[in-house]
């Protein structure tokens, strides 16, 4: 079978490790042909371009900036990728026909590009739902229902619809996902959507107490206090203003520390908390290469998971997923709407709270070091086996092309 997969990522290297790749990894692995479309932004200064990389054809199209720009250009960047991205595959797979196209969100105006391969090749399509845009910008005031921002926000909210109605099959997150999606979609048929995690390729990436050690010695890290880590974006979704509160109000614990490692739009304001109150509990680290961070992930003894408390989207964030390869429980602190609190909860391997009460954050991290010790690291790797594998997601798309 040929398998086209639809990306605005760059993915430098087809080779290393994600939600993303390792799912191309498993098609390549089934002997599928698999075709890569991936963004190249125009800050590389490169033509489009296709080359072999890790078993598959990865066609790198140019477009406009996307990360670390501002709104306006990567508004643009995303309204201009259909047209682009349609270009660069008529031009270098005019000849090859795709029995499959798998594309995740963002973004949500691929729908074109995905109905011009289904019309040519009947091509099943099947989209990866990662996020639900444009609401989440609507939850987190980035956009509105009235005015410019109310324009802007319907444009996106068709463009949606349209990627839903060009869509075979979608794959939600999580449960509390697909349950959204239906009930704000009534066009769709309940048929169509169904339950295709966040996944990966299943790693035991656990280390010896002396490795930990080793490690938290280079990094600087304290050895006698329970180190809590939040790895990844650090911007808005995450709701950093309150993860600061949290850091301010658990101070006086004396055997907590917290590791926060990433970057995004928000980090400027945990950097200037840190500058400015220089808290002895607490380590601010820029993002990491991913072998750096696996491995320091897996020197701390819990995960946390922050999403702003306004989200009325029920996100699952894959960095839970890292957490669980190091043997991790798990702290989540989210919003309502969610279920990933829920998940860790009924599985035996985490703690939730909510991200409008500081209260509850603070009786849920003594809880969590209370307990943490009783956690079992085999279970917790047995559960990402069992729920987030990428062999099970490969299944669930596969069985709608057999």
């Amino acid at each position: 079978m040929n398998i086209l997969f639809l990306s605005i990522s760059s993915l430098p290297n087809i080779k290393e490790h994600s939600i993303s790749l390792d799912l191309i990894h498993q098609f390549i692995e089934k002997e599928h042909n698999v075709y890569v479309v991936c963004g190249l932004e125009k800050k590389e200064n490169k033509e489009t371009y296709i080359s072999e990389e890790g078993g598959c054809k990865v066609l790198r199209v140019k477009i406009g900036n996307n990360k670390k720009a501002n709104l306006i250009e990567k508004g643009i960047t995303t309204l201009m990728l259909p047209k682009l991205y349609k270009k660069a595959i008529k031009k270098y797979f005019s000849d090859v026909k795709f029995d499959l196209i798998l594309y995740p969100t963002p973004p949500v105006t691929q729908a074109q590009t995905v109905k011009y391969i289904k019309e040519r090749d009947d091509a099943v399509a099947y989209l990866l739902l990662k996020d639900i845009f444009p609401q989440n910008a609507l939850d987190l005031g980035m956009l509105a229902k009235k005015g410019l921002k109310g324009c802007i926000y319907k444009y996106f909210r068709n463009k949606e619809k349209e990627l839903y109605m060009n869509s075979d099959y979608i794959g939600c997150m999580s449960d509390a996902n697909r349950k959204y999606l239906i009930k704000n979609n009534p066009q769709l048929s309940e048929e169509i959507v169904e339950i295709c995690p966040n996944s990966i390729e299943i790693q035991d990436k656990r280390i010896k107490r002396e490795e930990k050690f080793r490690i938290r010695d280079r990094y600087g890290l304290p050895q006698n206090k329970k180190i809590f880590i939040y790895g990844g974006n650090l911007g808005k979704p995450q709701g950093i203003t309150f993860l600061i509160s949290c850091l301010e109000k658990v101070k006086y614990e004396e055997n907590a520390y917290f590791l926060i490692v990433g970057d995004g739009t928000d980090y400027a304001l945990l950097e200037e908390y840190v500058k400015e109150y220089r808290p002895k509990h607490v380590k601010l680290v820029k993002r990491l290469p991913k072998e750096e961070y696996d491995e320091i992930v897996a020197a701390c003894d819990i995960g946390m998971i922050f999403l702003d408390y306004r989200f009325t989207i029920p996100n699952f964030p894959s960095r839970i997923l890292s957490y669980m390869q190091a043997g991790l429980p798990i702290l989540t602190c989210t919003d309502y709407n969610t279920d990933i609190g829920d998940m860790v909860e009924n599985e035996k391997i985490g703690w939730k709270c909510y991200s409008n009460d500081i209260v509850s954050f603070e009786k849920c991290l003594k809880k969590a070091m209370e307990e943490c010790s009783l956690v079992d690291s085999k279970h917790i790797l047995m559960t990402l086996a069992n729920l987030y594998s990428v062999e099970k997601a490969y299944n669930i798309i596969m069985k709608h092309i057999n």
